[in-house]
């Protein structure tokens, strides 16, 4: 099992380089900056009252930053617990609150995760929110995505694989006693990194480091693909309520961008026939200040797929790598 976890994580590399090595995608419009010297490893995106809520990768504490897309400034921190085992994401909860997931799991090695519902706002606080305990149904897992259905509020989270994401869904109804044991649903992209619903509760976007992929919802189709912003290490998304795509990345002073989706793909997922009279993707009249109402214009997106070939000679790596391993590792 040690053994397979270790090759599993090597194999991991030549993916990522290969994503790294591919075509940087379109570029998107600074929203803002992170300015909180604090905030140094986002992962995780959600808006909120017109707010934008982020947490730290693993080794901060269990708190939250509450940014205003006005100045890039914190304006708010709510401090839930000191000894979080793996934040990876967060999402939005209904009013002024959001589910952060403590469910990351580089090793493989956790029994169970948690989701906690944390009180945000302009304000510093600390809480003791309703914390839950979620278990996977066939053992242990890494995961950095955590979705909510509109609607229903249920809790969707998706697995960082290499070969595949693993959508789970949490039940309708969570037990405080718990375990709540989570439900497979589908397959979706490898190494996602976060993931939103779009208001509608049925599409949902998921991406990784380098791409975004929309889906239908429950059924899982992929509907369209759009190549993302280069980012130093992009884990974080977040749709707001009117179906606008934000993008953020760990690193300080890292940059929240918006992404435009493509004219068809927008009407999809907003559940209309395409507009050609719609303005979300005109050219501005006058220059943009970032952040200013959220309603600023963007660089359309390049409607292009990114080549194939840098995930296949990935692969090609990664199986070379396993093979080597095995029979270094063969008895003689």
């Amino acid at each position: 099992m040690v053994l397979e976890r270790v090759l599993t994580g090597l194999a991991v590399v030549p993916f990522l380089l290969a994503a790294a090595t591919a075509p940087a995608g379109a570029d998107g419009l600074v929203v803002f900056r992170f300015t909180d010297p604090d905030i140094v490893e986002s992962s995780g995106l959600a808006v909120v009252d017109g707010l934008f809520v982020t947490v730290n990768d693993s080794g901060d504490t269990g708190r939250v930053f509450v940014v205003d897309p006005a100045t890039g400034d914190t304006v708010g921190v709510t401090r839930w617990t000191e000894d979080p085992v793996d934040v990876e994401a967060v999402a939005p909860a209904g009013g002024s609150s959001v589910w952060v997931g403590d469910i990351g799991d580089n090793r493989g090695a956790r029994e169970s995760i948690t989701v906690a519902r944390v009180p945000v706002g302009r304000t510093d606080r600390d809480a003791d929110p309703a914390t839950y305990t979620l278990v996977h149904p066939d053992g242990a897992r890494d995961a950095e995505s955590l979705l909510v259905e509109p609607g229903t509020g249920r809790l969707v989270v998706v697995t960082k694989t290499i070969f595949g994401a693993e959508v789970l869904e949490a039940p309708e109804q969570l037990d405080p006693d718990g375990p709540n044991e989570l439900e497979p649903v589908g397959a979706a992209l490898p190494v996602a990194t976060d993931g939103a619903f779009f208001p509608d509760g049925r599409h949902l976007v998921l991406r990784d480091y380098s791409r975004a992929v929309v889906y239908t919802w429950p059924d899982l189709e992929q509907v369209g693909e759009v190549r993302l912003p280069e980012q130093q290490q992009g884990e974080g998304i977040a749709v707001d309520g009117e179906g606008r795509v934000f993008v953020s990345s760990e690193g300080v002073d890292a940059p929240v961008l918006r992404v435009p989706l493509p004219a068809d793909l927008r009407a999809q997922v907003a559940g209309v026939d395409d507009d050609p009279a719609s303005t979300e993707d005109a050219a501005p009249t006058s220059t943009p200040t970032p952040g200013r109402g959220l309603g600023v214009d963007l660089t359309e997106v390049e409607d292009a797929q990114r080549p194939e070939w840098p995930w296949f000679l990935g692969g090609f790596l990664a199986l070379g790598v396993l093979v080597a391993l095995l029979r270094s590792m063969r008895p003689r």
